[in-house]
């Protein structure tokens, strides 16, 4: 069977995406590859396919338990023999799925790197016939990478203790160039065909909000997004308790994840969310990166995450499906100051590495931390900046981020930076130190309770900004930190210092700001194209969500929505049409064919009549 007749039989789809044949193409000749594909490009379809051309066995190396469990049950559910061996199963069951195994009665196999060396795996991988060794979310091998996993420097010594070698396939959805020549270097991979199909979500549309009270901000915006499904990512356990507590009590269906709830609380809010019982989902970090959900319509970050590539990634997990979905971000400084103790003390290291190395670790993580706060504070656009991030290059304006959708001026503030620089010297002076918004409400005459009370009204260099608002006077305060100008020092209450004596006289000539002009307009929610028919969608969601419950799956796994389009548009009404629809396979079309055909039929029935037709009928 070729890969054509694979990708149509198994998984309903007439052609490959961009990068996937040729990736095929070169782990079927035997070479290895290193595909650099963003979330949502088909990365799986890549090593899915040539499995099932090859002659014998693919291990896929996963850290991800819930994503080997998904794609296990999509994989049966296209007529694909698979199964996984994780944590999540008894000793009694991995022993079971190792003699199965052994017996040939799979062709993909799922595994978790901690497995790999054990002398029960050991012994079934040297006895049996592997033909590729797939190793998905390759970014996790290197300390460069921001889910480094020291059970990933196992692979080669894996592969080495097999008889044979077999070819090696390696696939991550964000890597910057280091990343890459770490993946390379570490697995061993020999000469291998590398291909970036680029990582560019066009879909996704990106904003970065400084709200002054985030719960606020949040509620107001699940007002207008909260009947879709979304993911709330928050830095830590304590912030995901309260910020589901204030959902729930505002009435949002919303449930929460999070390393400190046991397993079961965990697999059982999980399933809520995958199976849309509360599609919000309040998480840290430790809602995995498999999740495997198509129809997540925005991702919010409560919090700065701790680099580029852990946002994009997480990220990412919106619009898996094509639909257009939103990626915000609310960014307050405190979220750099407690990255940086997260960092500091040492629960961003491993403790399996030698001192010098979980000091290089921190090191690096220091330095893409501030890469991260430089995308906050950015007035450039988002996506231009992420995706030169990772080396790609591209236009200054892309016309669907925050940035862009924001009227922007450019504005000389060299006069107003020796104002603020003299003004923070001369507090100095007097043993003063203030924070950013203190001392922009002083240099604009403001008469906050806080600011009389410390008698701020009286220093010589109050009021002096009057007729520039407080707004703008803490943007340049940013700048000015930003440009080395102005530092800030303080855990628990951070100030503004001078950097040195007479700094007010190194400012550059001109200092350009950009600021927004005028007020933006709010951003409607994301909303996919509308269905050529949205009656028959609804009928045919109905049919797929009665599916879902009577297989205990999540509704993702029996179509997507794009496949449900696409019958709202063809119309299929016999088992040979039905098989044209893009996402069926022939096992799905002899699983589920009958139960949608005959909503179909009843649907087009009643367009017939005026509309007096039954109602859909239950699968």
């Amino acid at each position: 069977m070729d890969p054509h007749e694979v990708l149509r039989q198994y998984f309903g789809h007439r052609s490959f995406r961009e990068g996937q044949e040729t990736l095929i193409s070169q782990l079927l000749t035997g070479r290895d590859v290193l595909g650099i594909m963003p979330t949502g490009a088909g990365k799986s379809i890549c090593y899915q396919v040539p499995a099932l051309v090859m002659d014998g066995i693919t291990l896929v190396v996963s850290p991800l338990i819930s994503l080997m469990k998904d794609q296990v049950g999509a994989l049966i559910r296209s007529g694909v023999r698979a199964a996984y061996i994780n944590s999540s199963l008894t000793s009694a069951q991995n022993a079971e799925a190792l003699r199965r195994a052994a017996r040939g009665l799979y062709k993909i196999i799922y595994v978790a790197p901690e497995r790999l060396l054990t002398g029960a795996f050991l012994s079934f991988a040297s006895a049996a016939r592997i033909a590729m060794v797939t190793v998905d979310e390759a970014h996790c091998v290197s300390q460069w990478g921001q889910d480094f996993r020291p059970s990933y420097l196992n692979i080669p010594e894996f592969l080495e203790a097999l008889p044979a070698r077999p070819v090696v396939g390696a696939f991550t959805a964000t890597a910057t160039d280091e990343v890459k020549t770490d993946i390379v270097r570490l697995l061993r991979l020999r000469d291998p065909y590398s291909i970036t199909t680029g990582f560019d979500r066009g879909n996704l549309y990106f904003e970065v909000r400084r709200p002054r009270e985030k719960s606020r901000e949040l509620v107001a915006y699940l007002q207008t997004h909260g009947s879709r499904s979304g993911v709330i990512y928050c830095l830590t356990r304590k912030t995901v308790e309260a910020v589901c507590e204030t959902l729930t009590a505002n009435g949002f269906p919303a449930t929460r994840y999070h390393a400190g709830l046991d397993e079961a609380e965990r697999r059982r809010n999980q399933d809520d969310f995958l199976y849309d019982r509360k599609p919000i989902m309040v998480a840290t970090n430790a809602f995995g990166m498999g999740i495997d959900k198509s129809n997540v319509s925005f991702v919010v970050h409560y919090n700065m995450p701790k680099n580029i590539e852990s946002y994009y990634q997480e990220a990412g997990r919106a619009g898996r499906d094509g639909e257009p979905a939103d990626c915000v971000l609310f960014y307050s400084p405190q979220d750099v100051r407690t990255n940086q103790f997260l960092i500091d003390n040492g629960a961003e290291a491993n403790d399996k590495l030698p001192s010098e190395a979980r000091e290089d670790v921190r090191d690096k993580d220091r330095e893409r931390l501030k890469q991260m706060t430089w995308y906050c504070t950015t007035t450039d656009c988002l996506r231009a900046y992420i995706l030169r991030y990772f080396g790609e290059r591209t236009r200054d304006f892309c016309g669907h981020c925050g940035n862009c959708h924001t009227h922007f001026e450019t504005v000389d503030i060299h006069a107003q930076a020796v104002c603020i620089l003299a003004a923070v010297e001369r507090l100095a002076l007097q043993g003063r130190r203030v924070g950013r918004i203190l001392l922009a409400e002083t240099l604009h005459g403001g008469r906050s309770e806080r600011l009389l009370r410390l008698g701020l009204d009286r220093v010589p260099d109050y009021g002096l900004l009057a007729s520039v608002s407080a707004a703008d006077i803490r943007r340049a305060v940013e700048l000015l930190i930003d440009t080395g100008l102005l530092a800030v020092t303080g855990d628990e209450y951070p100030v503004v210092v001078p950097v040195g004596p007479a700094a007010s006289l190194a400012v550059p000539t001109p200092l350009l700001l950009k600021r927004p002009k005028g007020k933006r307009e709010e951003k409607k929610a994301a909303t996919a194209a509308a269905p050529e028919d949205p009656a028959l969608f609804e009928a045919l969601k109905a049919v797929r969500a009665e599916l879902a419950r009577t297989e205990k799956v999540p509704a993702f796994l029996i179509f997507s929505n794009a496949t449900l389009r696409d019958m709202c548009r063809r119309l299929p009404t016999t088992p040979e049409t039905f098989l044209q629809i893009s996402g069926v396979g022939q096992a799905k079309a002899a699983r589920y064919a009958a139960a949608f055909m005959a909503a179909i039929q009843i649907h087009l029935a009643g367009a017939a009549s005026g509309g007096n037709a039954p109602g859909p009928v239950r699968p």
